[in-house]
């Protein structure tokens, strides 16, 4: 059983749906007890850096999280999922995130031609041996939606990149910890193959 974080953070249902045609038994819940019991544990979430930890802690999720973490179980970041794995983020001075991964999450700079928030396909630069992009070829396009991004302090917890306006760590991996700042729940067959690869980390 893959459990989902509920904490108020929109994108839950698109994240469940592919879960479910995938085959899997997906549960959506704040329930700290299914939550520690689950095979894996998946943390979406589109919004505000700030409004998104005061959630979190609001339900004691933060520290479900830490456990969840420390007792090995695949734990994938989504989006907001992602940068809330972080130390702190420019969006939110002064909110200390989850502090799981080390690094900041940054505003993507103004640049000419570049809109933000960032809004569509970009290609990733793959790290080779990465756990979740196993089988996919380099340079797949993914969708992103986000005005912030990642700037992990370890560049070996990099598992792809890509550039938008600036170099940008798109996914992260470190022993059971997975984020991406990309929606896979999204992104076509290659988002499915990444949400599968997850599914099948033991």
């Amino acid at each position: 059983m893959i459990g989902i974080i509920d904490y108020d953070a929109g994108n839950i249902k698109s994240v469940e749906k592919a879960l479910l045609f995938l085959g899997q038994e997906a549960v959506v819940t704040r329930d700290p007890r299914i939550l520690l019991e689950a095979d894996k544990v998946i943390l979406p979430g589109v919004g505000a850096f700030g409004d998104a930890m005061g959630r979190l802690r609001q339900y004691g999720l933060e520290e479900v999280i830490g456990r969840i973490v420390e007792k090995g179980t695949p734990f994938l970041g989504i989006c907001l999922g992602l940068q809330l794995l972080f130390e702190s983020s420019e969006e939110s001075p002064g909110v200390k995130g989850l502090g799981i991964l080390p690094g900041k999450i940054l505003r993507i700079p103004d640049g000419a031609g570049l809109k933000i928030p960032h809004m569509g396909w970009n290609s990733l630069h793959i790290t080779e041996g990465a756990r979740l992009f196993q089988g996919i070829p380099q340079d797949s396009y993914v969708y992103f939606v986000h005005s912030y991004y990642l700037k992990a302090e370890d560049e070996a917890i990099v598992a792809a990149s890509t550039e938008y306006g600036v170099p940008i760590h798109a996914s992260v991996e470190r022993k059971n910890v997975f984020a991406c700042q990309f929606h896979p729940e999204k992104s076509g067959d290659v988002g499915l193959r990444i949400l599968e690869n997850f599914i099948q980390l033991s």
